[in-house]
This record gives structure tokens, sequence and C-alpha cells, in this order.
């Protein structure tokens, strides 16, 4: 008779102790009780309004029509890695073989969770900025690793500094992680600030992972810098990009890691035996995206900027004291100072009272405290409308 164990374990006890310890996204709760109301205007959803171009979603009927539903090679269709690898260089003037330093994933969420695993041992520590997006602690987590937050602030328009960097600097840390155009701030770094930061990685001989899904979406005067287009970085950089953005392709799902040969061979393994590749049909819209998808590109980046001066406008306008951001498509507005709430109270009363969603600023680390984001990738009427009714709730809720 087979003799059963004395006591048994409760099924929860059966997940990694990690994941039980890992609070889920913060972005979550809200989009849960979206779903239960009407009427409601979201500015919580960080992506594009708009359809994929037309053309893009032909092309991927047409490779189906073709019959091309075949897995690909594991780093991805070569003429495909060939495209991002042009316009890396025309853009950045940052050079990649296709063949052995670029892998195209399923989604840059894809990319960031592959690229740690494959190159955090337990224990090393890895210095990113906070506010960010919500995914960046848990993977480094996830991966072994021990995340290690720099607080930014509205004082400095949420851009991390090479100091703030360098002060967290312990023996245990490996590397730097950035996302800059920033997700939720819309804060980006200019040339300068990156070459500071890179000087911080070279002297203390640190890997640099850079999420750069929003380069394309950057305004004003600013230019986005690729970091291992800097000098010297290129050797110690794992970028991460995609589609998603840019190219209003959130649901197909392709992104793409470029690095050294010598880091791609590790992060192709995790690729390859968690995913195999990138599904077919979405790599032939993405070919079709860099192959003619400029204009809509461009058409979809002017109406962005004319939402985010009106969004910028009519908050600090409101008495929500909001920085003008240049990249992404959010606002991050300071929401305690005006109305004495904190921002999971504002946000729940905003939504009960007028019907507007925003994501409380904690949800994005400790740093967001005071501020919410408010995505300005949704129709302008709809902005002008959120912006009034939330002129409405600040007035009756002023300090």
């Amino acid at each position: 008779m087979t003799q059963q164990p004395a006591t048994r374990r409760a099924t929860v006890d059966f997940l990694n102790d990690r994941v039980r310890a890992m609070a889920p996204s913060g972005i979550r709760r809200f989009f849960d009780m979206l779903a239960e109301m009407t009427d409601v205007i979201s500015l919580t959803i960080g992506e594009p309004d708009f359809d994929t171009p037309e053309h893009i979603t032909q092309a991927a009927i047409e490779s189906l029509e073709r019959g091309e539903t075949h897995y690909t090679a594991n780093g991805g269709m070569m003429e495909l890695r060939e495209l991002i690898a042009a316009d890396l260089e025309q853009r950045y003037g940052i050079s990649y073989d296709p063949r052995t330093e670029l892998l195209i994933t399923v989604g840059a969420s894809e990319a960031v969770d592959a690229s740690l695993r494959a190159t955090l041992n337990p224990g090393d520590e890895v210095i990113y900025h906070e506010p960010c997006f919500v995914a960046y602690a848990p993977c480094i987590e996830l991966a072994g690793g021990t995340p290690v937050a720099v607080a930014t602030t509205d004082a400095t328009d949420f851009r991390v500094t090479a100091a703030g960097i360098e002060a967290a600097i312990t023996p245990r840390t490996k590397g730097i992680f950035l996302g800059y155009p920033n997700n939720p701030t819309g804060a980006v770094l200019s040339r300068e600030e990156l070459a500071a930061v890179a000087d911080v990685a070279d002297r203390h001989d640190l890997l640099v992972y850079t999420d750069e899904i929003y380069a394309r979406l950057v305004y004003g005067a600013h230019r986005h810098t690729a970091f291992s287009s800097l000098p010297g970085m290129r050797e110690r950089t794992v970028l991460l990009g995609g589609f998603s953005k840019s190219y209003a392709m959130t649901g197909w799902r392709i992104g793409y890691v470029a690095a050294p040969a010598e880091l791609m061979n590790g992060i192709a393994k995790v690729h390859q035996f968690g995913i195999m590749c990138a599904p077919t049909v979405a790599q032939y819209a993405a070919i079709e995206a860099l192959r003619n998808g400029e204009a809509a590109v461009d058409a979809m980046h002017t109406e962005y900027d004319r939402r985010r001066q009106l969004m910028t406008r009519r908050l600090n306008e409101i008495g929500l004291r909001c920085f003008e951001p240049e990249g992404a498509f959010y606002c991050f507005p300071n929401v305690t100072d005006a109305t004495g709430l904190d921002d999971e109270d504002f946000a729940q009363a905003l939504l009960a009272d007028e019907r507007v969603a925003v994501v409380p600023g904690r949800a994005f680390g400790p740093s967001g405290m005071g501020h919410v984001r408010a995505c300005y990738a949704t129709a302008y009427e709809e902005i002008v409308e959120a912006m009034d009714r939330m002129e409405r709730f600040v007035a009756r809720h002023r300090a």
C-alpha cells in the first residue's frame, strides 16, 4: 500500500517562491473595473488607437493565402532581420550583423525577458529607474536577479542621472536597465545625459539593457539616440525594440533584440527553448511595415503630437502640474498637490464620478505616487471631453 505523506501541501505551495511573492500588475485592476462600466473614457491603455495600416494587414493576409504558415528560423526571417539592421544603421549609425546579432522576438516583452534570463546569475543586481514600465523589476526577479531602483522626480522631468545610477552601484551590480523614451512619464534623455550614463557603465564594467520601443515617438527638438551608438557602448549594450507602438501593431507581437554575437548566442538559446520563433504571419507584416510603412508612421506621429500638446496644456490649466512629455504617448501629472488626494484615491474617484480612467502612478513604482498616467493614444475629441470631465472633478476636490 502506498504511504501518504503526513501533511500535504496546499495547492498554492506548488508555486515558485518568487512568483508567489510577486504582486500582480497595478494596471490590471483598473482594466478589470473598466470591463464592468459604461460611458467611460479610458486614458489607461498604452497602445495606439489606430488600426494597423491596411497595407501591412494585407501583406499578412497574402502570406497566409500563399501558405506561409510554417516555422521560420529561430532567429526570425532573414529578410526581416536585414531590414531591421538597415533601419538601425540608417537612423542611428549603429551596425548589427543580421545573421548573428539580431533576433526576432514575440514582442519587446519577450525581448526583455529572454535578455535578462540569458545574462543574469542568481543575486546579480540590475539598476533601473522608476517610475518605469511595470515589467522591468518582475522580469529581473524572474531571471534570478535583484532589481535596484533609482527614483526620479518631476523636479527633473523624471530623467535619471548618471550620478544617481552610480550611487546605487555595489560589488554585485551587473547591469543598468534604461527605458527612454519613458513609459509612464513621457520623459526622454538627451545624448549628453546618455553619454554620462555610458561613462558610468564603462568605468564600472556594466552591461546596459535599453528598451527603445518608443524611439520613433519623440517630439519637438528631441532626437532619439540609440544607446549602443555611443562610443564604446555597442559591445556592452542589449538593445530592445519592436513594432507595437510606432506602427500600431500591438496585437501582432513582433519585437527584436540587437546585441553582440557573444551575448546573442545565449539570448537565442532562451528564445529557442521557450518560443521557437515569432509568428510567421506577423513577421511578414513587419517586413511590409519596414518597406512601406513610413508615411503611416509620420501621420500617426503628427496626430500624437497634436494630442500631446492639447493634453499637456489642459492639464496645467486645470491645475494638475505636468511637464511637457517629449516621448512616448503619456502625460504624468501631479494630482495630489492640487486636490489633496493620493494617486490611488484620485483615480478611483475620477472613474466613479466622471467616468474617466487613468492609472495611479504607484503602479509604476513608489516614486510615481502622487501622479497618474494619462495616455493620449486615443481620439482627440475624447481627450477634449476627458479633460472637461477632469476639470469638473478637480474643481470639486481642490485642496
